[in-house]
């Protein structure tokens, strides 16, 4: 099953507010395995970035100014995603982004039923755990030391290694059989051993028996 890795930057947190995509980021797997299909782009989103944005991914008015905008790039990607189930992180936030410009250019938006959001699966799986990317990272041993700010190819790189961890975690087995030949080993080891047993005599056994007397209740020893 072909799926795609998707991830966005954008000029603010809020489509309703008419911000704008600046990054699209995908990575194309068929059976969780990656294909070496990548897309990205920058995009110019006709309008400044916020102060917060910016402070996010570092991508600034002037680094976008002469990038394509999204009608420009619009059918590319949706030639790259076509008949794939996509997984994002945070669906909802990505999805209305993209729906956002996809009505701007008189385009069908992406149907949310073909898409999987890891972050669902993660809390799913984790309730009361964080499980922003940072945190599944951690949580999976998954170096994202990379990552300093946020870049959405970066960020489906690691959104990938996150995917598969979720989706195809399995428990530590306990190798049974090892554990067993290491017990019959040792016991074969101290039954092949001589054994010594030293018996008090009754000068030791009295000497015992007043430390007794002595350190133990009155009520205890008769």
């Amino acid at each position: 099953m072909l799926e795609v890795i998707l991830d966005t930057e954008t000029t603010g947190l809020s489509a309703t507010e008419k911000h704008r995509i600046v990054e699209i980021g995908c990575i194309e797997l068929d059976n969780q395995i990656p294909t070496n299909k990548i897309f990205h782009k920058y995009i110019n989103p006709q309008r400044s970035v916020s102060e917060d944005a910016f402070k996010v991914h570092g991508y600034s008015d002037e680094f976008l100014s002469d990038k394509k905008t999204f009608p420009e790039i619009s059918e590319d990607f949706l030639n790259f995603i076509k008949n794939k189930k996509l997984i994002i992180h945070n669906a909802p936030f990505d999805l209305s982004f993209l729906n956002y410009e996809l009505r701007l250019t008189n385009k069908k938006p992406i149907n949310k039923e073909n898409v999987i959001d890891t972050l669902e699966i993660a809390r799913a799986k984790y309730p009361g755990s964080q499980n922003s990317l940072d945190a599944l990272c951690k949580r999976f041993n998954i170096d994202n030391s990379k990552r300093e700010k946020h870049n959405a190819l970066i960020d489906c790189h690691l959104l990938k290694e996150v995917y598969v961890n979720l989706v195809d975690q399995k428990e530590p087995k306990l190798n049974l059989e090892s554990v067993e030949t290491i017990d019959l080993n040792f016991s074969n080891k101290v039954n092949n051993k001589s054994r010594i047993v030293v018996k008090p005599d009754n000068n030791e056994l009295e000497l015992h028996k007043k430390y007794l007397k002595s350190y133990l209740p009155r009520n205890y020893y008769n």
